[in-house]
């Protein structure tokens, strides 16, 4: 039987991940995300373009919802496999999608609420898109894995989970396909991480591979230094507490959160900046924090130093770690300077954009953006100089200082993933650049062929592959 790849998403857009592979009669699905773009949500809502009651095995690299939040979706339409993924992104997973079913659920109904109020419908049905008990009901399906430890996959496909240095457990998933002169080896990236990246352990490396899918995030740029990023933080927050203003940081529950926690522990015990409040204002971060302290061997050697030195960017004085609404509310009426942490990444949900709507329009406030930001979100909209922007139905003038920091991306830039490739040391049979802006897929294939000599091409939405 001829393998085939269908590329179900991320295919010339970065969120969505979805990759099929069919191979001597299993079906094989290599991530299950949402779509996060604002002119794609209408594919999380569509029916599943494969039937997942005939998928035999669910793959996850990790547990951002780009990569794995349409499990539950797929799950209630009658998936019955296995989901296999790291310890650690078994337990993330838990805190993830519940997390995001929550946020489903409270959006769906502030949604309903605001559009019987304005007289009018919206463009989605105002229900959720999956449910708790949906979120509940994946669980069972989890089947933990170690880095390393070699799977047998149905079709006989054997499968395999590397660090990638992203996230917390994150992985890269290599497959070998049976073929008639022998096998096939795809080789799945996930989300490649950077070399000397806190907390975590490098990228894992690879000398082989006969398929490469690889994500290109930011494959037409560089990053700024982390030292770079590290001093913009100082400057910010300096400047800021001067100012008599509030620090707002709009960050991704999941290991960004934590590295920002790593960043501004390390600025306070050099003295560098003053010791002020700060707020962790998210039941999902400080839940995925609890999950980062129950898995110290996925540190790096300086993270555990600092553990061991009662240094921990877990536990530094004044840290709060935010739970009920009641105490987020609260936040606001508190006196001094402050820092607040909170999700999520985008703007586009969670309890950042109630602290948006705040302070936004106060010229003595600092937002703060440390991650990616996809195209229709609203912190893409902030980023790129909105004068007015729309936060919960209403509009608000944009007068708080911007910064963007490129420095803390926990994704490798263009030269660190065309270095962390060039391990591979025979060319791939083919190449395919996924998880980019079209733009951005189309440039960083352009250069996987000219620098590496491979054959690559960025592959379109649903767009199905017959591999020899």
């Amino acid at each position: 039987m001829q393998t085939r790849l269908i590329f179900l998403g991320a295919a010339r857009n970065v969120t969505g991940s979805r990759f099929l592979l069919e191979a001597d009669g299993a079906r094989l699905l290599v991530d299950c995300g949402l779509h996060q773009e604002r002119q794609l949500a209408s594919r999380n809502w569509a029916p599943f373009p494969a039937s997942p009651d005939t998928l035999d095995a669910l793959l996850l690299t990790h547990a951002h919802l780009d990569h794995c939040g349409l499990v539950p979706k797929i799950v209630r339409e009658g998936f019955r496999g296995r989901i296999y993924c790291t310890e650690a992104t078994a337990e993330l997973l838990r805190i993830t999608l519940l997390d995001s079913a929550h946020i489903q659920e409270e959006d769906a109904l502030f949604k309903k609420k605001r559009h019987q109020r304005e007289g009018r419908v919206g463009p989605y049905p105002e229900v959720p898109l999956y449910t708790v008990r949906d979120a509940e009901a994946c669980l069972p399906f989890l089947e933990p894995v170690k880095y390393g430890e070699q799977l047998e996959m149905p079709g006989g496909v054997k499968a395999v989970f590397r660090d990638a240095g992203h996230v917390l457990g994150s992985a890269m998933v290599t497959l070998e396909v049976k073929h008639r002169n022998g096998a096939r080896t795809f080789l799945f990236s996930g989300d490649v991480g950077r070399v000397d990246q806190p907390i975590l352990d490098d990228p894992a490396i690879f000398d082989r591979a006969d398929y490469v899918i690889v994500e290109s995030t930011y494959g037409d740029r560089l990053h700024e230094t982390r030292e770079r990023g590290i001093a913009q933080l100082e400057e910010a927050i300096n400047l800021t507490v001067k100012a008599g203003g509030n620090v707002l940081v709009p960050s991704f529950a999941l290991e960004r959160s934590q590295e920002v926690l790593y960043y501004v522990n390390n600025l306070q015990l050099k003295g560098r900046i003053p010791r002020i409040k700060v707020f962790l204002d998210s039941p999902m971060a400080v839940n995925v924090t609890q999950v980062f302290k129950k898995h110290p061997e996925l540190f790096d050697k300086e993270m555990r130093g600092l553990v061991r030195d009662g240094n921990s960017p877990f536990g530094f004085e004044g840290l709060n770690l935010v739970t009920t609404v009641d105490d987020s509310k609260a936040i606001a009426a508190l006196s001094g300077s402050k820092m607040i942490v909170a999700g999520s990444g985008m703007s586009n949900a969670g309890r950042i954009k109630h602290h948006l709507a705040n302070g936004i329009d106060d010229p003595k406030n600092t937002v703060i953006i440390v991650g990616f930001q996809a195209g229709g979100t609203l912190g893409r909209q902030i980023v790129e100089g909105a004068k007015q922007v729309r936060i919960l139905g209403q509009m608000h003038p944009v007068r708080a200082k911007i910064i963007q920091i490129h420095g803390f991306s926990g994704h490798s830039d263009r030269d660190e993933l065309l270095r962390w490739m060039s391990h591979i040391k025979r060319n791939p049979r083919r190449t395919f650049v996924v998880h980019g802006e079209e733009s951005v897929t189309l440039k960083f294939a352009e250069l996987v062929r000219s620098k590496l000599g491979w054959e690559a091409e960025a592959p379109v939405y649903r767009q199905e592959v017959l591999l020899d």
